[in-house]
Parts: structure tokens; sequence; C-alpha cells
């Protein structure tokens, strides 16, 4: 199994707000990885989504359960 196989997608949303999450999770001790599907699709020549979920926030697994729970605190505190 790859690392990547292990990757779990912990949120959805702008990539303002997936990076604030990214640095709370890190504040936490749990390493984030964010993916810019709005960058991508630009960079790639057409533009794909919108910037309400470009963001999306992945987690290792071992490390999913924590990082959802603070997650869901986040989005909840969004509210």
């Amino acid at each position: 199994m790859t690392e990547h196989e292990k990757l779990k997608l912990v949120y959805t949303g702008s990539v303002l707000d997936a990076n604030y999450l990214i640095t709370i999770l890190q504040e936490n001790g749990i390493d984030a990885m964010l993916r810019d599907t709005l960058e991508e699709s630009l960079k790639a020549g057409w533009v794909s989504g919108a910037q309400e979920d470009a963001g999306l926030v992945y987690v290792m697994e071992e490390d999913f359960e924590k990082a959802s729970k603070i997650a869901d605190d986040y989005k909840n505190s969004l509210k």
C-alpha cells in the first residue's frame, strides 16, 4: 500500500477555511495536506468547480478520527 492510499478526506470547503483548518490540525499534532481543485483545473487549462468547495483537506488514516472531531468543531464554529 502506498502513502497516498492511506490518506483520508476530512474536510471540503473554501481554500481559505481549509488552510486555517490545517493550521489547527498541525497545532494538535496532525499532519494534513491541502488539495486545491480549482487551482489544479486552472493549471490544466480549464475551470472546474467552485471556490466554496475547492479546498480538500486530507489526513493520514491513523489520524482520521481525531482530525474529524477537530474538523467538525471548526465547521460548527463557522455557522
